[in-house]
């Protein structure tokens, strides 16, 4: 890679990595870039089902070689998936994979949507994704985001023609584009949609295929025949010193989370599009073609284009100050175009322009990082001209504040203006995100607001207006209130400005099981968001459960600070399970909410809001062994509910893995996905056998089939396999196997209660020394076989389940600590 190249991808890292809030310091080639895209009146909305499923390649040519505004719209926020970086999943999965995708489309420069639906997990046909979604509402969302996004042209990544060939939800997200492209310019469809929004027809849609969806390049070639257009979407650009496939690659691997960390590509390559509907393009080689992507395209458009294309035809990369009036003037008429939807796209564009050549900049940091509602934060403003143009910042006023500050202050040269001010903050809403604000159903989230369907992210809790003249033209560019600080070992650090309850609440565990019926001892952790936080905190229990005392006190003196308390909680006699949940009561106001704050390097730091609870589990559940060994995989809470069955279990580092360390434990369990993220096993596994050999215990759970082999003692072959619905029934083939026998008697019972599936990967081809133990399958499939496999190995036991542990024990569903269990006393 040459220094130019190096320099731009350093200046990704640092942009899209820590980011978020960071402001952008546009170079001139970026200016220029903008003021392209400035010039283009096209645009292009790629549709999938999924973070990751979005074609990197063709978002990024769309957006930087053809200059097009370029959106994708992925229908889920990933909830269903595994996290290969942390224990998050599910709505907090979710959150981590919107951020990541937010990161992918700042380096491709795409915008980012989505609908409402729910990412459940997998699903064989797109039939029983359309169900559990609520097909009319998750159409109605496609239909708004074409109504509100008004694409000229639409881009499939799936084939609606070809389901259950794929993930449901995939040919799903085709089959509602496919409707949504007629529906969208039907006046009499969704029409309380058309309050906030007019009707749209997009010219033409296309389907993105490849030789993936035909398993081979000669079935690709016969069924497409005559059918494409082909587009090089290796194109180079000088400007960034890459070339559009290593843009691309920089994009995807932002999904961290999925393991999408990929080396970068060059040089040509193809990507084939296949039209399906509307007004086909003449000229195949543009997807444009025959609309007007000009400034003619709108009312008195040409006075316009003839300021800007003028720019754009002699720009000065050395200094863009001088295009300053220019710009002005085009401002002015932008200003004033008759249509709203451009009218509004294209301003923010030139605001954009306008302030990099300015040189301005223009901040707003609050002091702390959050604060409470009606409540007063103190913000330092930071006001910068480093062009000549005679600039005067007339005042600013605060969105979301009460705030109108008035300084009429000429922005003299290259002179910094500091000064601080207290902002109220009125306005009594959270920052956590939208779509969690309220409860969910399986398949779709629960928005009332339309116009927040599909935003990615929640706005901003705090904007500041900066009310400027520009040669005497007045301008107002909006900045978010960001949270500045810097540390010693990582530089300057910018985070969201949230808005938060004024107390919090955290139970020590997600899952409480009680393996009899002797009371434990709970205790609650009580965060402050004000000085003197003062009140009183109390559980609710399920019916036949008790705790004491009735309620407790906290007296929290910092922002910040945190107290502990402690209750005993006492189970039912008989096996059952609830949830318990927590309410902290201060000024008379009620609170039941816990704090959860994600934290990543590569993702803005996120702040949700869930409710203040946690799920009891009254059990009797027997186990023999104590001492667990667990090697963490991608990451998961597997050793927590251990714990909470009440063993002992250590997290073995793998360079610790040796014959005499191993010996101590009476069971060793692999985590998921270990195979696939710990490198180190490949060269402990001779270690982690000989322990088998000897008499131990050995469980390994899923790992996927992605050019991995899972080193077991005898064969064993991955697949994709997986039983998909939660509630499919479940076979014994060995009832008089002692793992379903000692120390508890499992029965199909146990498999009552799953949540999201059954489980994923699994064996499906196995050595005679494997004896599997279940046999499930989804509706009008095969019987699976391969979910739980164990074999004999020396003195010991080797186990491969494939089964969701590291979902069913986090949700507290009883038959799967009772069959964990049963897995870790194998032998004993």
């Amino acid at each position: 890679m040459n220094k130019q190249a190096l320099l731009f991808f350093f200046f990704l890292l640092i942009s899209f990595n820590l980011v978020s809030q960071k402001p952008q310091k546009l170079t001139s080639n970026q200016i220029f870039e903008k003021i392209e895209k400035l010039n283009f009146l096209g645009t292009a909305l790629y549709i999938a089902a999924h973070p990751d499923d979005e074609n990197t390649r063709l978002i990024a040519y769309l957006a930087n070689t053809i200059k097009a505004r370029t959106g994708y719209l992925s229908l889920t926020r990933g909830d269903g998936g595994q996290n290969l970086i942390g224990s998050e999943i599910r709505e907090l999965l979710g959150v981590i994979r919107t951020q990541e995708l937010l990161a992918a489309r700042a380096i491709d420069g795409g915008e980012q949507f989505f609908t409402r639906a729910n990412d459940f997990g997998y699903s064989k046909h797109p039939d029983e994704a359309l169900e559990i979604w609520n097909k009319k509402e998750v159409l109605s969302d496609v239909v708004w985001a074409i109504r509100t996004y008004k694409p000229d042209v639409i881009i499939n990544r799936f084939n609606h023609r070809t389901p259950g060939t794929t993930h449901g939800h995939h040919t799903a997200s085709a089959i509602l584009s496919l409707q949504a492209f007629d529906l969208a310019s039907n006046k009499d469809q969704y029409t309380e949609q058309l309050k906030l929004t007019s009707v749209w027809q997009p010219k033409r849609l296309f389907f993105n295929t490849s030789s993936w969806f035909y398993k081979t390049q000669e079935a690709f070639e016969k069924a497409t025949k005559g059918k494409l257009t082909s587009l090089d979407v290796g194109v180079y650009y000088p400007l960034k010193g890459m070339s559009n496939n290593e843009l691309a690659s920089v994009a995807s691997s932002q999904h961290l989370c999925q393991g999408f960390g990929r080396l970068t590509t060059r040089g040509a390559q193809n990507e084939y599009i296949e039209f399906l509907k509307g007004d086909k393009p003449t000229n195949q080689t543009d997807i444009f073609s025959g609309i007007d992507t000009t400034w003619n395209r709108i009312e008195n458009g040409q006075k316009i284009g003839d300021i800007l294309y003028d720019i754009e035809q002699n720009f000065d990369f050395r200094n863009p100050e001088k295009h300053l009036s220019s710009l002005m003037q085009a401002y002015v008429l932008i200003k004033n175009i008759s249509d709203p939807h451009w009218q509004s796209i294209k301003e923010k564009q030139i605001k954009e322009i306008i302030e990099a050549c300015a040189g301005l900049y223009l901040e707003a940091n609050a002091m702390r990082s959050f604060t409470t509602p009606n409540s007063n934060v103190e913000v330092a403003f930071e006001v910068l001209n480093r062009s000549k143009a005679t600039i005067l910042l007339t005042e600013l006023v605060t969105e979301k504040g009460t705030r109108k500050i008035i300084k009429n202050t000429n922005l003299t040269t290259n002179q910094k203006i500091v000064f601080k001010e207290s902002v109220f903050i009125n306005q009594t809403t959270y920052s956590d995100p939208y779509w969690l604000k309220n409860k969910a159903t399986l398949g779709m989230y629960n928005v009332a607001d339309q116009k927040l369907i599909g935003l990615a992210e929640s706005q901003s809790a705090l904007t500041v207006d900066f009310k400027l003249l520009i040669d005497e033209i007045p301008i107002t560019i909006t900045k978010n209130v960001v949270r500045k600080y810097a540390e010693k070992d990582q530089g300057e650090i910018y985070e969201p400005f949230s808005i938060l309850p004024k107390v919090t609440t955290k139970l020590s565990q997600k899952v409480i099981v009680f393996s009899d019926d002797a009371p434990q001892t709970i205790f609650v952790e009580v965060r402050a968001g004000i000085k003197n936080a003062k009140g009183t905190v109390a559980l609710t229990v399920p019916e036949n459960w008790n705790v004491l005392p009735k309620e407790m006190n906290f007296n929290i003196q910092q922002i910040n600070g945190i107290q502990k308390v402690a209750f005993q909680v006492y189970p039912s006699k008989e096996q059952s399970d609830g949830k318990i949940a927590v309410t902290a009561t201060l000024e008379n106001m009620m609170y039941d909410k816990e704090l959860v704050e994600i934290n990543y390097s590569h993702i803005p730091k996120q702040v949700v809001l869930l409710n203040s609870e946690a799920k009891v589990v009254r059990l009797n559940v027997k186990k023999a062994g104590n001492l667990i060994g667990y090697i963490q995989g991608s990451g998961d809470a597997v050793p927590e509910s251990l714990r909470q069955l009440g063993y002992s279990v250590t997290t073995i580092k793998p360079s610790d893995i040796t014959t005499a360390y191993l010996q101590q434990f009476d069971a060793i369990v692999l985590g998921i996905r270990a195979y696939n993220v710990v490198k180190e096993l490949k060269f402990k596994q001779k270690f982690l056998l000989e322990y088998v050999y000897n008499g131990g215990n050995m469980i390994v759970q899923y790992n996927t089939n992605r050019g991995v082999d899972v080193m077991a003692p005898y064969q064993l072959e991955l697949s994709r396999d997986r039983v998909t619905d939660e509630n499919a029934s479940v076979f014994i083939l060995d009832k008089n196997h002692s793992l379903l026998n000692y120390p508890n008697k499992i029965t199909t019972e146990d498999f009552k209660g799953w949540v999201q599936e059954r489980g994923l990967y699994f064996p499906n081809s196995w050595s005679k020394e494997y004896t599997p133990i279940f046999s499930m399958n989804d509706t009008d499939e095969s019987p699976k076989k391969g979910s739980l496999l164990v074999a004999k190995y020396g003195k010991g036991n080797y186990i491969y389940t494939g089964l969701s542990f590291f979902r069913e024990l986090p949700a507290g569903v009883s038959g799967a600590y009772k069959l964990f269990a049963n897995m870790l006393s194998v032998g004993k």
